[in-house]
């Protein structure tokens, strides 16, 4: 199979991907009732698709993505309460305002090893996690409030009932799933894979190995501020929380559990997060971190294999 057939191949749409798109959508008409978790479902996988982009496809280690998440969350919010309160024009500024700090921290992630990586990202989190604490016009520990959202396209209302929220977040997941899987089956995608596997052979082919690894860095900074946004919008508030070290914690737990490198691990591994999550935390409000902890030892150490061994034959049909 030579090159041209293997992209076409990586292009065509398979069954089972119509299947998952269609759930997405008829879980807005069916379940008009849990519109405010499937909200966060929606924001956590389009969250978990911009960390699949650099972890599963680049290689590239990250425990500080919660820097693009908090920082679009607190754009959107400050140009709504300061600017204008069009929740599309405040989401291509929380968009350009996270690729922008994902183009200036790139030239630092670029540099060193993996775990210069983990550091530097960790780092750059918590440098926003306290500027956003001690300056007035985020809020501090208080959060931003009094954020005001327009209609969406100017005619549809955020309800408390979550449905126009869910409505948009799930529309921006499709858009940033079909956007990540164009890429991903690209010359592009396939060189970030190649990058990944060896850095040094592929850069002893010619590849430009910094100037790949900082363009999807930007990307997948550019698709999680989109994110934060997105829960900044669907909530009328912004705080600290969106740039916590959990953040990213529970970003990265989600692609474990999902699949690392396989885009729609990141759709499934949000629901299966935040349905363990609402179960446990119902069953034992105390201790569900404990159980959530144990499920999570047991699925990386001895099952990890037996639960994905299911959809692999998916991702070669």
């Amino acid at each position: 199979m030579n090159s041209a057939t293997s992209l076409a191949a990586g292009r065509r749409w398979r069954v089972w991907e119509f299947a998952l798109l269609a759930v997405l959508l008829i879980s807005w008409f069916v379940l008009p009732g849990q519109a405010l978790l499937l909200n966060e479902i929606a924001i956590l996988a389009l969250f978990a698709l911009s960390l699949d982009l650099i972890l599963g496809y680049a290689g590239i280690i990250s425990l500080g993505h919660a820097a693009f998440f908090g920082t679009g969350a607190y754009t959107a919010a400050l140009f709504a309460k300061h600017v204008m309160p069009d929740p599309l024009v405040g989401m291509a500024v929380a968009i350009c305002a996270a690729a922008l700090l994902g183009a200036i921290s790139s030239v630092l992630v670029m540099r060193g090893s993996d775990l210069a990586r983990l550091m530097i990202t960790l780092g750059v989190a918590a440098i926003l996690f306290e500027l956003a604490n001690k300056l007035d016009f985020t809020g501090g520990a208080d959060g931003l409030q009094g954020v005001t959202i327009g209609p969406l396209l100017g005619r549809f209302e955020f309800d408390l009932y979550g449905r126009t929220g869910y409505a948009y977040s799930l529309v921006l997941l499709i858009i940033g799933i079909l956007i990540a899987r164009r890429l991903m089956a690209s010359p592009f995608g396939w060189s970030l894979q190649a990058i990944r596997d060896n850095r040094l052979r592929a850069a002893a082919t010619g590849l430009n190995v910094d100037v790949r690894l900082g363009v999807v860095y930007i990307i997948a900074a550019a698709m999680a501020g989109a994110a934060g946004a997105l829960l900044a919008q669907t909530t009328g508030f912004a705080s600290l929380d969106g740039l916590d070290f959990h953040r990213s914690a529970d970003v990265m737990l989600v692609v474990v559990i999902g699949g690392a490198g396989w885009l729609w691990g990141g759709v499934l591994g949000a629901v299966a997060f935040k349905l363990i999550q609402t179960v446990l935390s119902t069953w034992t409000p105390q201790y569900w971190t404990f159980w959530l902890g144990l499920f999570l030892v047991v699925l990386v150490m001895v099952g990890r294999e037996k639960f994905l061994r299911p959809w692999t034959w998916w991702k070669k049909s």
